[in-house]
């Protein structure tokens, strides 16, 4: 028997179908049909999320706190009930979504502070760190992945948060400083399972930002961050790139130096340029690599459906199908007017969930939210994606969970109804999908044995 949840529109978001009966009796040819066969694997499924940005952090925090633990366990907490969110990104000092520009660690000009005593894990965004803690309250298993959007300025060759890169000199301050971030985090019960040395290392144009080359990232890994952390925090992975699927040659290019290679563990990706298709070659080069994908944002321009259309079919279907573990969204929360930004940082980003002042709606549900309802509501970490064949128009991903079920996350990617089959162990069932329409189905391994 196939369970199935549907959205078609904002009004009604994953209504549950009918149940399907699989059958063995004969049918017509003619039907778009999907293959599934769980004994062909592929990755295993590590986590669904989003950032917890310093922005998302303060208004969470502004709730009351009866409210608040309420949501966090609607969020995160490992029930059937929850949203069953996994995942979350951190940016190491400011992002483009907080309230100001800052570092860790501020020296004065001309002064010198090698063991990094001025390192101050409030100098912004102070609600990150308790709110984290209450959230691993709520779930202690949550994966937890940071990257920096730009170094301390005074390592830089410019002085500034904005642009710039980071000064030869500086390569070991640097690294003792994710040493540094590290350790405090440790010390307030926090463990981060991966780094990337540089978010978006190609954009110079964000506020806070840093350009860093290829040939950068890999002596930067393989001379200071990939020793230090080996010796410091060897069980937090780096992950290389960090930044868009029309940037292959980035990634291919650090892990063809052996010694930075050495220290990767994987490479993070996102999607505002390229093609999924991007995570596969470079994986099939390095295919003991592991892929991440870290970052995409909802607009706020945007209607309900068409981002949450746009981000099954390429973050989590795209994502999946194209080796990645995670599949992370960008902002948890935004407030109605979208203020938490830097000066240059991202106008309009809509949080997967909106806070507002208003009594009778404090909390809204964004498309975001609802798409982590399609997808990390079902499949859970320790699930592994299985084999399944894609029909023109029906994009798809199934993964077996560790409950021995399969979750197909799907839509129709067409502007007409479309009625296929979903076939597995030679049973089939027959449904269809309005044109658009979003959908998560799941049924138990021995239905069909």
């Amino acid at each position: 028997m196939i369970e199935g949840w549907i959205t078609r529109d904002a009004s009604a978001p994953l209504q549950p179908l009918q149940p399907l009966a699989f059958t063995t009796s004969r049918q017509p040819d003619t039907l778009p049909t999907i293959e599934v066969d769980e004994t062909r694997t592929f990755q295993p499924i590590e986590g669904f999320g989003f950032a917890l940005t310093g922005g998302s952090a303060y208004l969470l925090a502004a709730l009351a706190s009866s409210a608040r633990a309420d949501l966090l366990k609607e969020l995160f907490a490992p029930t059937p009930e929850s949203l069953g969110l996994s995942c979350l990104r951190l940016s190491i000092g400011a992002s483009d979504l907080g309230r100001k520009d800052f570092s860790y660690w501020r020296v004065r000009r001309g002064t010198k502070d090698p063991d990094i005593a001025s390192f101050n894990l409030s100098a912004g965004d102070r609600e990150v760190v308790p709110i984290l803690q209450e959230i691993l309250k709520v779930n202690p298993a949550i994966k937890i992945l940071a990257a920096p959007w730009s170094a301390p300025p005074w390592m830089k060759t410019n002085g500034s948060y904005i642009g710039g890169s980071l000064k030869p000199d500086s390569y070991a301050a640097y690294a003792r400083y994710f040493v540094r971030y590290l350790e405090t985090m440790r010390e307030h019960g926090i463990h981060v399972s991966a780094v990337t040395p540089q978010n978006e290392p190609q954009n110079p144009r964000n506020e806070p930002s840093m350009e860093m080359s290829a040939a950068e990232q890999a002596d930067f890994i393989k001379n200071h961050l990939g020793p230090a952390l080996r010796k410091a925090a060897p069980d937090t992975e780096i992950h290389c790139w960090d930044h868009n699927c029309d940037g292959i040659d980035f990634p291919l290019a650090v892990l063809a130096d052996e010694d930075a290679r050495g220290f990767v563990s994987g490479v993070a990706w996102h999607l505002y340029n390229g093609r999924p298709e991007a995570m596969s070659y470079v994986h099939d080069k390095y295919p003991d690599k592991k892929v991440y994908f870290t970052e995409q944002w909802v607009s706020a321009r945007e209607d309900f459906m068409h981002p949450l259309r746009w981000h099954t079919r390429n973050v989590i279907v795209g994502a999946l199908r194209n080796w990645s573990r995670t599949a992370l969204e960008w902002n948890l929360a935004s407030d109605p007017e979208h203020a938490f930004h830097s000066r240059l940082g991202a106008v309009g980003a809509l949080g997967g969930i909106t806070i507002g002042p208003s009594r009778r709606q404090p909390i809204i549900r964004n498309a975001g939210y609802w798409l982590m309802a399609h997808s990390a509501k079902f499949i859970r970490p320790g699930s592994v994606r299985v084999h399944s064949s894609e029909p023109e128009r029906l994009p798809n991903v199934v993964c077996l969970t560790p409950d021995s079920r399969l979750v197909m996350v799907l839509t129709n990617d067409s502007r007409r109804a479309k009625r296929f089959r979903v076939q597995h162990r030679g049973a089939h069932a027959t449904l269809e999908l309005g044109a658009g329409d979003v959908a998560t189905l799941r049924w138990d391994t021995a239905t069909t044995s």
